[in-house]
């Protein structure tokens, strides 16, 4: 988080493009890992945003690991879509405002067992996808619901 936490002394709290990847993990159930965040205490899925001169793909493979403890191949990155756009605002607690800008990968083939492995997140569970998810972060739900994963 360097490069945002650098970009965030210059600007402050106001409106940036954060450009990410969010992280559909589904096991062999297909059933999705969420991760119990700390600064907004809800459920949302994992991702983060890139650091300068790393592609989408590497930052998703490092988000899956700072965030789940997980590896994968990066042949193992399944590219959905990208997500831009107005409803793409979000506001953090602490004031700070984003538009992100994200590209969605799924992936179903890890290695390791899921757990929390940085400071982002409490907990980290998987859902299945056909039972209503509370507490569910609002940007989670609207990245599962424009990506057709979660309707309920």
């Amino acid at each position: 988080m360097g490069y945002i936490y650098d970009l965030r002394k210059k600007v402050g709290t106001r409106p940036i493009i954060l450009t990410g990847v969010a992280l559909i993990v589904l096991n062999e159930n297909g059933e999705l890992l969420l991760q119990r965040r700390t600064d907004t205490g809800d459920w949302g899925t994992l991702g983060g945003s890139i650091e300068l001169g790393e592609s989408f793909e590497e930052a998703a493979l490092r988000e899956l690991y700072e965030e789940a403890g997980l590896e994968t191949k990066i042949e193992n990155l399944k590219f959905i879509t990208v997500l831009s756009g107005p409803d793409m605002y979000f506001k953090y607690p602490n004031g700070d405002e984003v538009f992100n800008a994200l590209v969605v990968y799924e992936i179903t083939k890890t290695e390791g067992i899921p757990h929390v492995n940085d400071d982002e997140g409490f907990e980290v569970k998987y859902f299945p996808l056909n039972e209503i998810i509370d507490d569910l972060n609002p940007m989670a739900k609207i990245i599962l619901k424009r990506c057709g994963y979660y309707n309920l």
